[in-house]
């Protein structure tokens, strides 16, 4: 009997708890946001009763927000989310009016919180022509897509003609841009969405605008920076674009140029510079002095992503018989041979030249100027092409100060001892390896030596050496400070200097200051300096002559320069500057 007592009292106190809950969850807040409603729609009505001019007319909707209320003091209490200090949507919360049957008919939305009224509150649904997001080339022309459909859950399919449409887009300056498209239902509720508009300079659609049948002709507005490093479109190429070196990067015989592209040159490449080249076949034909003026190639490499520039690429970019390929003071090779043992080169070929090319021994050293291809589809973040402000893309991050440099990258310029310099290699959390823009002891300077002749190997041991002279008598133009110390390899070959054909490696400590070697990046520039490969044979030399030609044949004695090759030690960092030849990261304060 008391167990049965007990069980009556759980329930009935169960059942008023659950009485309890329900009101206080559902009833109550239903109740006051009803009351709140009725507040609202009472607060309206009072308003238009005072100001009946303020009535639409027609068609037309007229809407008071509950900011509108409070402001014009028809409601003077704030209205809450029940339970919380937390108000009401003041721009959300609206009380609609307008003429039906010679009435006026009020309509009130509250959103509190995740309480909303049942009224009609949503605009209609706007679907548009095309993706939401789209590209558009710079320089081309925008068009327009318009809107598919327009329906409203209670109003059904609207009009397409009265969706407002409102933006511009600047196709020629480069960057994002919002179309928005506003529509109404019959009870004024708005949507609004937007479409995207990316222009973006695309460097086929850019490439193509300024070529001549897909080849650039002419001096300007064709240069490109990849990886640090200054390239010149040559031409579109199956939707992507070919670029050659702005100048000779490194010396090479001919025979080595595959090896030294492919297993040297690409490693020079940023990891993010890498993404933006794509393979392609390159014209290596054989041509005779009768075809030298061919416009059509015959014969491709297979698939790589590095060559040299062929006699074709030169005559289709020629304008008033010249081209700026082939427009320079170095000697180059290039990619057409004329039989087993020689190749073409260009060199000092001007428009008065009756003759184009040279052909030269295929064991000769020679400047070499890679050509590269680019994606196509590659997006181009700044510059217009010029020299001074090259189509650049996003692979490189620009250092700044307080950046070690040896987190740069090759082919990046610093200024040091009042001289430009250029970064080589860098060891990690080790010290960056530079070379001189220029060579030292040009027209006359005070740094020229004198080849000692019972010493032809660059020695930088021996006194009588040049390499002594170089390691003990450039320092003192260099601060010394920033200078480390690092282990010189001199290849040595038996007779004629070609690329990994050295008979053997000397190594020598301690050393601060050399010459370059003849097949490291930017070892060509300036002219009548040393390098430090070395022949035994007495009859090849190891010096850059005039218009960085290499003395291939009989040595003679003559005073040269030197394109000093240092390291700066790792805890040298970046004071300013950002890597570029017009503004280079400098040093010291």
């Amino acid at each position: 009997m008391l167990s049965k007592y007990k069980n009556k009292i759980r329930l009935i106190i169960t059942i008023l708890i659950v009485i309890f809950f329900v009101w206080f969850l559902i009833l109550s807040p239903i109740i006051s946001f009803k009351m709140a409603e009725a507040k609202m729609l009472e607060s309206a009505k009072r308003y238009y009763e005072l100001n009946s001019y303020d009535l639409p007319t027609g068609t037309r909707v007229k809407t008071l927000t509950l900011q509108d209320l409070y402001y014009k003091k028809y409601i003077k209490n704030d209205i809450y989310i029940p339970y919380t200090k937390t108000p009401c949507d003041l721009k959300e919360s609206w009380v609609k009016v307008r003429r039906e049957n010679e009435n006026y008919k009020y309509y009130v939305n509250l959103k509190c919180g995740p309480m909303v009224s049942s009224v009609d509150n949503k605009g209609p649904d706007i679907k548009l022509n095309g993706d939401s997001e789209i590209v558009v080339s710079k320089g081309d022309s925008y068009k327009e897509l318009g809107v598919l459909s327009v329906v409203d859950n209670k109003d059904g399919k609207l009009d397409v003609k009265n969706v407002n449409i409102d933006g511009k887009v600047n196709t020629n300056e480069v960057g994002e841009y919002y179309i928005s498209y506003s529509a109404f239902d019959n009870l004024k509720n708005k949507t609004e969405v937007k479409r995207k508009v990316i222009v973006k300079e695309i460097l086929k659609d850019t490439v193509k605008k300024i070529t001549n049948n897909g080849y650039f002709t002419g001096e300007d507005n064709n240069y490109i920076r990849l990886s640090s490093m200054m390239f010149r479109i040559i031409g579109i190429d199956n939707d992507n674009v070919k670029a050659v070196a702005e100048e000779d990067v490194s010396f090479i015989n001919y025979d080595g140029i595959d090896d030294w592209l492919e297993n040297y040159y690409y490693n020079q490449f940023s990891d993010n510079s890498k993404k933006y080249l794509v393979k392609n076949k390159y014209c290596n034909m054989d041509i005779t002095d009768t075809t030298l003026d061919t416009l059509e190639c015959s014969k491709f490499t297979d698939e790589r992503y590095f060559y040299i520039p062929s006699i074709v690429d030169i005559n289709k970019t020629k304008e008033e018989d010249l081209s700026f390929i082939s427009n320079s003071d170095t000697f180059t090779w290039l990619a057409n041979a004329r039989d087993k043992d020689n190749a073409y080169i260009i060199g000092n070929v001007d428009a008065e030249s009756s003759k184009k090319f040279d052909v030269e021994n295929k064991s000769f050293n020679y400047g070499i100027r890679p050509v590269i291809t680019i994606k196509g589809d590659s997006e181009i973040l700044s510059g217009d092409g010029s020299s001074d402000n090259p189509y650049s893309f996003k692979d490189i991050k620009k250092g700044k100060h307080g950046d070690s440099l040896n987190t740069r990258y090759t082919g990046e310029y610093v200024w040091f001892s009042n001289s430009l310099w250029r970064i080589i290699s860098k060891e990690e959390n080790g010290p960056t390896k530079i070379i001189s823009n220029d060579s030292f002891g040009d027209e006359g300077g005070e740094l020229k030596f004198i080849d000692i002749n019972d010493t032809k190997i660059y020695n930088p041991d021996k006194s009588s050496s040049v390499g002594y002279m170089i390691n003990n008598k450039v320092i003192k133009y260099l601060d010394d400070k920033y200078l480390d110390k690092f282990t010189l390899e001199v290849p040595i070959y038996k007779k004629d200097i070609n690329y990994k054909k050295e008979e053997k490696v000397k190594k020598y400590s301690n050393i601060k200051v050399s010459s370059p070697n003849l097949y490291e990046m930017f070892s060509s520039g300036g002219s009548n300096y040393w390098v430090i490969n070395s022949s035994k044979d007495n009859n090849y030399g190891v010096a850059i002559s005039y218009y960085n030609k290499i003395y291939n044949g009989k040595f003679e004695t003559y005073n040269y320069g030197v394109k000093p090759v240092i390291y700066l030690k790792k805890s040298v960092e970046i004071v300013e500057g950002d890597g570029s030849r017009e503004k280079p990261y400098t040093i010291d304060k």
